[in-house]
């Protein structure tokens, strides 16, 4: 999918969406239902993230009031917040064979177009209860937005994994000002990723998408 598409997509669209939580989707562009974030102090981009993302049909919240912006995000509700992000075919999909993943899961459609999209990898199993962490939500945002991927590691991280295709797809986003480090040397690939983090860099990738994704640094 070019930039340019996504960009439309992300500008023109008031998605309607299957809800698979209490109150989560709006059917048009609504207003903020969610009471835990606030529109001040260090939630303003949060606030504004999760807002826009929510009046696509990007994203939804834990309950009709309460959107969990710090708590753990599942394998499942990240496929279902890209598949989203990207406007995906969730409906007629193949079936890609994940045992834990049938058709009448709740994110079996979006997963289903990731895996198509070859933007997550088929196997037996896809653990979409488990958490995501900061490395693989690098890879699926790298893979999914078609980003120009690093060929050089510049950050000044410690941690980096051993896999080096798994620290390009991080680099990427770092050069793309799409996230950063958990601190001066630590990137802290392996923890997991919270609802609100996810929400951020998904509203930054598709901000990015407006500007053709202008890279902010190039090795």
């Amino acid at each position: 999918m070019s930039t340019k598409k996504i960009h439309k997509s992300w500008a023109l669209a008031t998605a309607a969406a299957v809800v698979p939580f209490v109150g989560a989707m709006p059917a048009e562009a609504a207003a903020m239902p969610f009471t835990d974030i606030k529109n001040s102090g260090s939630e303003v981009e949060l606030y504004k993230a999760v807002s826009e993302l929510y009046s696509q049909g990007i994203v939804f919240g834990t309950t009709s009031t309460t959107f969990s912006p710090y708590q753990n995000l599942t394998r499942g509700e990240a496929a279902y917040f890209l598949a989203e992000a990207l406007k995906l075919e969730t409906k007629n999909v193949v079936n890609p064979g994940f045992s834990d993943v049938p058709t009448s899961h709740k994110y079996y459609g979006h997963i289903a177009a990731l895996a198509e999209k070859g933007i997550i990898q088929k196997g037996t199993n896809y653990n979409p209860d488990h958490f995501m962490n900061r490395s693989q939500m690098a890879k699926i945002l790298t893979i999914g937005f078609n980003l120009q991927q690093a060929t050089t590691l510049s950050a000044p991280f410690l941690d980096f994994t051993k896999e080096n295709e798994t620290n390009m797809y991080i680099q990427t986003l770092l050069n793309y000002g799409i996230t950063q480090g958990t601190s001066a040397t630590t990137f802290s690939p392996y923890t997991d990723v919270r609802r609100g983090q996810m929400a951020l860099f998904l509203y930054r990738t598709l901000q990015k998408a407006e500007d053709d994704f202008y890279i902010i640094s190039v090795e």
